[in-house]
């Protein structure tokens, strides 16, 4: 195939995939959008800069937990269809994300979070 070819058949590959993150979902750089402003929070952090504020670390793991289900496209309609099953995924996912603070006070926030929703929807 000579180069005219080759390159006649490629650019529209190459355009689409140029222009595919220009497509983006709005509602994923809203959430995306939320959530930069604490992803530099560690476990530890959140508390000590919130001055153990609860509303604020609340608001904190909700913006971090909105990616991560986003990321894993998990649609938690599908895990907990009840207020008693939405209230025992929060138990389950609040005591994993517990478990990994503890394990390690410096880990990334949105990394402990990341782990602690995998963990509660596999023991769902």
């Amino acid at each position: 195939m000579t180069k005219f070819w080759i390159t006649l058949i490629a650019m529209p590959f190459v355009l689409f995939a140029l222009a595919a993150p220009a497509m983006a979902d709005a509602a994923a750089e809203k959430l995306v959008d939320d959530a930069m402003p604490f992803m530099y929070h560690s476990c530890k952090s959140v508390v000590e800069e919130g001055n153990s504020d609860v509303d604020y670390i609340e608001k904190v793991v909700r913006a971090l937990v909105s990616v991560s289900l986003y990321n894993h496209e998990i649609d938690i309609s599908k895990y907990a269809k009840t207020d008693a099953d939405k209230t025992a995924l929060r138990d389950k996912f609040v005591e994993a994300l517990g478990k990994e603070c503890k394990r390690d006070k410096d880990a990334l926030l949105a990394g402990a979070i990341d782990d602690a929703v995998v963990t509660a929807l596999a023991l769902k």
